[in-house]
């Protein structure tokens, strides 16, 4: 471990976020490099501001000192107009996820949510067949797994989304940045004839999420040959990982992405290299700690109701 007096102080600008396990990922991986590092959640809604603010924190957040800012929904798109520059990608996709502050005290956006999905996908899926892909989900988070898709080589790429508009106008984006590639639009409706063909599926929708369980579609049209990535990651093990593990097929938990965008950011914020597989065995962690966390207080609201159905009944059974 290197040792060294330079101190780093990082942000996280959004809707939310006091929850979020990137904070103790970076504080932990900038331990382990010998770094002072202080990463704080900057939450709008506990703040009661709008999103509109973000230029407003971007530029107290330069007064102050800050390093950096990770910026996550509502604010990717909005805090664009306010930086001083924006890297490439970030601008082709129109969305920055992580703001340097330069010691100058210039701005630069980056997205490290796309080359955080490309380094999960080239890392847990060594090797993928990249001919024909099918993508779940045209949002914000589809757009950036597409970039990454058809940056990894991907020949043949089709999107499809509940809303076809949506998906042609992704698709409309795409096709000009990768003239190479073939990208295309569908609906989910027509996945029991595109998955045939498919070599792999990339799940981009909140399906999946501990408030929308369930799986994206029928998980019967997978054969083993078919790759499965999936982007949600609260819980780790969704349904449609679990199901497409069963089903034979090699399989990327959306925590691989979650690990990614932060070994990205921490590398953008600090120039140092952190350990992606120990900052992963990190987030695993804290995924466990918070589900045991939930799991006992579930438990004790469960005791409570029992207990308190038994004063109930000692309370009548005294009244009659």
């Amino acid at each position: 471990m290197s040792q060294t007096t330079e101190s780093y102080l990082i942000g996280l600008i959004g809707d939310g976020v006091m929850p979020s396990l990137t904070p103790p990922m970076h504080e932990r991986e900038g331990a382990a490099h010998g770094l002072l590092y202080l990463y704080r959640p900057i939450d709008i809604a506990v703040l009661g501001l709008a999103p509109e603010s973000v230029g407003d924190l971007v530029r107290a957040a330069r007064h102050l000192g800050y390093n950096g800012l990770n910026i996550t929904h509502p604010c990717k798109q909005l805090v664009i107009e306010h930086l001083d520059e924006v890297d490439d990608d970030a601008a082709r996709l129109g969305a920055v996820n992580t703001v340097v502050i330069r010691p100058d005290g210039r701005t630069v956006g980056h997205n490290t949510d796309w080359s955080g999905f490309l380094s999960a996908f080239r890392s847990g899926l060594p090797d993928a067949a990249l001919g024909r892909v099918v993508q779940l989900g045209a949002g914000g988070a589809g757009s950036a797994v597409a970039y990454a898709l058809l940056t990894a080589g991907v020949q043949h790429l089709v999107i499809v989304d509940v809303d076809r508009s949506r998906a042609e106008a992704r698709v409309a984006e795409l096709a000009g940045l990768f003239p190479e590639a073939s990208v295309e639009a569908g609906t989910t409706a027509e996945l029991a004839s595109l998955l045939p063909a498919a070599d792999g599926v990339v799940h981009c929708t909140p399906v999946g999420m501990a408030a929308h369980p369930g799986t994206p579609f029928d998980t019967s049209l997978l054969e083993p040959r078919h790759w499965v990535a999936d982007i949600v990651y609260r819980p780790i093990e969704t349904q449609l990982v679990r199901e497409a593990r069963a089903a034979g097929c090699r399989v990327l938990d959306g925590g691989r992405m979650a690990v990614g965008q932060a070994v990205d950011a921490f590398r953008i914020f600090t120039g140092l290299e952190p350990d992606a597989e120990r900052m992963r065995a990190h987030f695993l962690e804290l995924v466990e700690a918070e589900d045991e966390a939930e799991s006992k207080a579930a438990n004790e609201a469960k005791n409570e109701a029992v207990r308190e159905a038994a004063r109930e009944s000692v309370r009548v059974a005294g009244a009659a």
